[in-house]
């Protein structure tokens, strides 16, 4: 199954909640010290834009294996038990997004029954806080495809391994180093 655009989609949801937080701020810090003008609406505006980043972003570092994990024990346990850890750890994960996913999901629901508007963007407030449910049902989707890779031995932890990825990223820019002496 292609899930490229799945990627895609969440790549351009993050750009562009991160291109319009930036944006929002930008145009605030310019209308209030050049034109000594405030816009109301700025504040809250970036406040539910930074909310989306984080909660799509959530997803997005469990994709790239950007999330820290402390894997000290892990490091010491044979393959298999770390593997079978590994799958055990996954599987709470999604527990967890799960039970996170239903309590926000009665949030929103209760801010849809309640009707009240946002306080400075006339806009109700179960709107923004959409990003609840979207992002953790995103973080499930993201640790599903996790346990799959981790059932299928594609993967053998369920976070990154950080000092694996620092060695090859120093491995990578001594070669680009290399590569740019003998030019």
């Amino acid at each position: 199954m292609n899930v490229r655009w799945f990627h895609r989609l969440e790549e351009g949801l993050i750009a562009f909640l991160l291109a319009a937080m930036t944006l929002v701020t930008f145009a605030q810090v310019i209308a209030r010290y050049i034109f000594n003008y405030s816009f109301v609406w700025a504040l809250e505006l970036s406040i539910f834009l930074f909310a989306g980043l984080i909660f799509l972003g959530l997803a997005y570092g469990v994709r790239v294996n950007a999330h820290i994990g402390v894997d000290a024990l892990i490091k010491i346990l044979p393959k298999k038990i770390a593997h079978v850890v590994g799958i055990i750890a996954c599987l709470l994960c999604l527990g967890y997004t799960v039970i996170v996913f239903y309590g926000a999901w009665i949030y929103v629901d209760k801010m849809y029954m309640i009707g009240i508007l946002a306080q400075d963007i006339p806009i109700p407030q179960w709107v923004p806080r959409l990003v609840l449910p979207i992002g953790f049902a995103m973080l499930f989707i993201r640790f599903a495809e996790v346990l799959f890779h981790m059932l299928r031995g594609h993967r053998s932890q369920l976070l990154g391994d950080e000092a694996e990825d620092a060695l090859k990223h120093l491995n990578d820019d001594d070669h680009s180093d290399n590569q740019q002496e003998r030019k």
